[in-house]
């Protein structure tokens, strides 16, 4: 079955993203994120997906980790999704913009304490010189907020990837693969075939 033809690209992302879950796909909100600095040298790492609407995707680091930093150099990037039990990928391309403080405080509110004492411990992207390091400084952030509720810290926030490309790849007998991408151009999606 080939690629339907829906005029919403989040339409069809959010009909793919319920499918991957639905087969059990493991993290099925993972996506590789592609960065680069003002140097253009790209790096990419694994980050999960905490919202698509049409304002963008949405995923939550330490601002000051290397993603964070290269996208402060140079605001654009790409999300690459790739669900295997379904043999299917979406890759987005677009610019980064920060979410607003209320928007990351909400969603830090809902993490786990955990998860939420880790954001404090972890310098990211820092050299660790030893793993006892890092459970001191855990150590030291779960004493010092004891019982009460983990604030989210300054440097720990949420970015939104805009989108102005977004390809639909399915896979076919022979590698002759269907790809349907979408450019957005005067507030418009079109949508256009490509060669596989």
């Amino acid at each position: 079955m080939t690629i339907p033809e829906i005029d919403d690209p989040l339409v069809l992302f959010h009909d793919w993203l319920n499918e991957a879950e639905a087969k059990d796909e493991t993290d099925h909100t993972a996506a590789c994120l592609a960065t680069a600095g003002i140097n253009a040298i790209p790096s990419a790492r694994m980050v999960l997906l905490k919202g698509a609407d049409p304002n963008g995707f949405v995923f939550y680091t330490n601002l000051d980790s290397r993603k964070g930093q290269e996208i402060t150099e140079n605001p654009n990037a790409a999300l690459c999704f790739y669900w295997k039990s379904l043999r299917r990928q979406v890759r987005v391309e677009g610019s980064i913009a920060s979410v607003p403080a209320s928007t990351a405080d909400t969603y830090f509110a809902t993490r786990p304490r955990e998860a939420q004492i880790g954001a404090w411990a972890s310098l990211q992207s820092r050299t660790l010189e030893a793993r006892s390091d890092l459970e001191r400084r855990v150590k030291e952030y779960s004493t010092k907020f004891g019982p009460d509720p983990v604030p989210r810290p300054n440097y720990w926030s949420g970015y939104c990837l805009i989108p102005r490309r977004i390809e639909f790849w399915k896979n076919a007998n022979f590698r002759l693969h269907d790809r349907l991408i979408y450019t957005l151009s005067d507030g418009t999606w079109k949508r256009s075939w490509l060669f596989p």
